[in-house]
């Protein structure tokens, strides 16, 4: 069941509140990345720069926009200053210090024609960079691959629903990468154009047993000099009797965990073989995960629903320890609880008309940078936090390092 994302936290908001826009000594800002999106526009007849108009769209959506025309009337009430440093042009009829916005035309037009893979990559890319420690983590850094399906947005070519599938850093819930894909067959072959131009170096990635493929394995170690971590479903079935045959019965259990939220109790413990030439490229260890469910609503108190789960890695036992094994297979539904569902829930993702050429992708683009940059303060309940900004133009500038003046 995924994560409730609207569980209050004030001491989140109160770091976002007095939290300082970025400086530029420290990194280069949000309009310097998204300067490096190509404007797919003539230039005849541009009025407003693609980096005001993406900015400002962002500005909306972290203020509550969930929509293009919300993001049209946001602009429209902002105030001089807040235009001004959005990048607007100023208004040539009306005086020298009046700044124009973009009308909703423009704004729809313009988010239709964005290349999102492009924008996509710039968002990862800054926010990634605002994410640099200054002491390095000792723990290995995992992402996490998985799709999602905008189910109220349709392609203009077929009008089937459009199929998004994303690379996502476990701890800070920044989107890497992401591109849309023919339906959920279409993940596979695109699991490695999306990884192609991340740099993986000592990195696990985790998927699910739609990516258990041997060409992916082998591109994430040889390749991308990563690491993997495959669950293994029926898609895979001699390799899922493989590592169902072996003989768990001795295996001593490594790993117990125990949560109670969300009216059930689940009970979860691991086991891992070390494995040898086991027939998939470079399997060091193979997992067993058995879950013990129970409703806490059911009275029944011995109604218990027991599910078991295998899973495979290229890291030795050396290099990961079963609780970080543990801990990276509940990581990796990160990507399910902490943006796909909040996208849905929060930002009414899948109740979205947005249809027009690339708006719908360019629309998840800007949902996933406000959740990487509201989460980034930790903790924070992400609705709460949309309120607060809708309430002063000016804080979503300053959450989104764009200093006034």
């Amino acid at each position: 069941m995924p994560a409730d994302p609207s569980s209050p936290i004030p001491p989140g908001l109160n770091v976002l509140g007095h939290a300082d826009p970025l400086r530029p000594a420290e990194t280069p800002d949000l309009l310097a990345y998204l300067a490096t999106v190509t404007d797919p526009r003539a230039r005849a007849g541009r009025r407003h720069p693609l980096v005001a108009i993406l900015v400002l769209a962002a500005a909306a959506v972290l203020a509550g926009a969930r929509s293009i025309t919300a993001i049209a009337e946001w602009a429209a009430d902002a105030p001089q200053p807040v235009r001004a440093a959005l990048g607007t042009r100023r208004d040539p009829l009306t005086g020298r210090w009046v700044w124009a916005v973009p009308t909703e035309t423009t704004i729809r037009r313009t988010l239709g024609r964005v290349d999102p893979e492009a924008l996509a990559a710039a968002i990862g890319a800054w926010l990634a960079d605002r994410d640099q420690p200054d002491q390095p983590d000792q723990r290995r850094r995992a992402v996490a691959v998985d799709g999602k399906t905008l189910r109220g947005a349709r392609r203009a070519a077929d009008g089937r629903q459009a199929h998004l599938l994303a690379a996502m850093d476990h701890t800070t819930r920044v989107v890497l990468a992401q591109r849309q894909v023919d339906g959920a067959p279409g993940e596979v072959p695109a699991f490695q154009p999306l990884l192609a131009d991340l740099d993986l170096a000592g990195a696990v990635v985790t998927a699910d047993a739609l990516h258990t493929h041997p060409d992916a394995a082998e591109f994430l170690v040889t390749s991308k000099q990563a690491h993997y971590l495959f669950c293994v479903k029926a898609n895979q079935p001699t390799l899922l009797a493989r590592c169902a045959r072996l003989p768990w019965h001795h295996v001593p259990v490594l790993d117990r965990t125990r949560d109670r939220g969300h009216g059930r109790i689940e009970l979860r413990t691991l086991k891992v073989v070390t494995v040898h030439h086991f027939g998939f490229p470079h399997t060091a260890q193979v997992l067993q995960v058995t879950r013990k469910t129970r409703d806490l609503r059911d009275g029944n108190i011995r109604r218990w629903r027991t599910v078991v789960v295998y899973a495979i890695t290229s890291l030795a036992f050396a290099q990961a320890s079963p609780a970080r094994l543990a801990d990276l297979l509940r990581g990796h539904w990160a990507i399910e609880n902490g943006l796909h569902y909040v996208r849905d829930v929060t930002f009414a993702e899948d109740a979205s008309r947005v249809r027009t050429g690339t708006a719908p992708q360019v629309m998840a683009c800007l949902r996933n940078l406000i959740i990487g940059v509201l989460c980034r303060a930790g903790p924070v309940n992400l609705a709460a936090a949309l309120r607060r900004h809708a309430r002063d133009p000016r804080r979503p500038l300053a959450t989104l390092g764009i200093s006034l003046g």
